[in-house]
């Protein structure tokens, strides 16, 4: 799938469930690898970032079945029973994957490199390199801070009180994952609260770990039991059906079972307040993460100043929150967001040229972005081999003056593999080539 070209339809209907949560899938591989006994996931995200962690652990002697579509069997070997790879670990697009297991491989006996595709390498790494080296591990990089990591096996990790410079989840959870090797306690305290999986997850395995506001706490020399996960359907994949349906009229759609711990719901709470009318129907918690039943209706979006502390809690879902305010009424300014400069893509300058070349007065900030809404056109995009940016121009065709053509969609599969599809059954008009 090379292009997507995407066009205005009647509606959207149907109830259904999007992938499983990609975050949760990368920490239900690595912590039940880690465990002693046999972890049971169902719901894993059959994607290629997801399948990157995978491969990884497999490549350091983990048994891994894969039972059936989003069935996993995890033969845990403990957290001393990794074993050195033969090869370099390539974990492909997924900076999730790099960032921690760079946390693990440091407290490993043997040496290990990370790399990854040319949009991997150029993503920032000095952010979990220079507290891990505080923490005692040797991580060598580019001279840019950039990956493949070269990472010295053998090395007495000492836990460490680390106060994060910016609020990042793979910050955050990079250093609790070398914590379980370290000696004494380690204490990240964060500027914001980001999102908790990491935390819920090892304490799901049996792990301490302790939370007092924003700060989390561990200390190095337990263990990991195996459990059974489910895994929930992703919010982040969610957010692009929950704002194509907020924006074209005579639309009515449910998502199942989708992931809404309040760590991630930032997106909800953002379009709630701009005006989209989305209900959380039979709450219910799994496996310590909260899910939830998502009806969303089309209604009138108006813009709003995004409020900052919801910026991190919706980090990966403002490609699709900037087309909402493309539709939306009134103007829409969304800062304290430079975070997404750095992610797959600058996500605020393609998401800006690419809504600039669809006629929508869309301006760049330093950190985030001004949108004034009104007619958004037809016209052709570049994704920039960015999956969400892809998809969100995909959801902007549906009520364009126009068709949008969408270049560079490979990228989708390493979150969404059948997206074109999914959408084409609730009716998006999608025509991929």
């Amino acid at each position: 799938m090379n292009t997507i070209l995407s066009s205005p339809t009647q509606g959207l209907s149907g109830k259904f469930r999007v992938p499983g949560d990609k975050s949760i899938s990368h920490r239900a591989v690595m912590l039940g690898s880690l465990a002693e006994g046999v972890t049971e996931v169902t719901g894993f995200l059959e994607a290629e970032d997801a399948l990157a962690t995978l491969a990884c652990f497999q490549a350091m002697g983990v048994k891994i079945d894969r039972l059936s579509e989003g069935r996993l069997r995890i033969y845990g070997v403990g957290l001393h029973g990794l074993k050195a790879p033969e090869n370099a670990l390539y974990v492909g697009n997924s900076g999730t994957s790099m960032r921690l297991l760079s946390g693990i491989l440091a407290g490993q006996p043997f040496d290990s490199v990370l790399t990854g595709d040319n949009s991997l390498t150029k993503r920032p790494m000095r952010r979990v390199i220079d507290p891990l080296t505080l923490m005692g591990a040797v991580v060598n990089s580019s001279d840019k801070g950039t990956s493949p990591l070269e990472i010295k096996g053998g090395q007495s990790l000492e836990g460490i009180q680390y106060q994060m410079p910016m609020g990042s989840a793979q910050v955050k959870s990079c250093l609790l994952l070398a914590g379980l090797y370290a000696n004494g306690t380690t204490e990240i305290s964060e500027p914001a609260v980001t999102r908790d999986h990491t935390e819920r997850m090892l304490r799901g395995f049996g792990y301490a770990v302790k939370t007092e506001g924003n700060v989390v706490s561990l200390r190095g020399g337990g263990k990991l039991e195996a459990m059974s996960i489910d895994v929930p359907a992703d919010i982040s994949s969610a957010a692009f059906f929950l704002v194509a349906a907020s924006i074209t009229p005579n639309s009515n759609i449910t998502l199942e079972h989708v992931g809404v711990n309040r760590t991630r719901t930032g997106v909800i709470d953002i379009l709630l307040k701009m005006g989209a009318d989305i209900q959380l129907q039979n709450e219910r918690t799994v496996g310590g993460e909260k899910v939830a039943d998502i009806r969303v209706r089309s209604s009138q979006l108006n813009g709003i100043d995004v409020p900052e502390n919801l910026v991190a809690l919706a980090i990966d879902e403002f490609p699709v929150i900037f087309i909402a305010a493309a539709y939306a009424k009134g103007k829409t300014r969304v800062t304290g967001a430079e975070e997404l400069r750095v992610k797959e893509s600058d996500r605020i300058q393609a998401m800006a040229d690419g809504l600039q070349r669809l006629g929508v007065d869309a301006q760049a900030t330093i950190d985030g972005m001004i949108i004034n809404g009104g007619p958004v056109y037809g016209g052709e995009v570049e994704s920039v081999d960015d999956h969400r940016i892809a998809m969100a121009f995909a959801v902007a065709g549906l009520q364009a003056e126009g068709v949008i053509k969408i270049n560079n969609c490979e990228n989708v599969a390493t979150s969404f593999p059948n997206f074109v599809a999914l959408a084409s059954q609730c009716g998006f008009n999608l025509n991929a080539k």
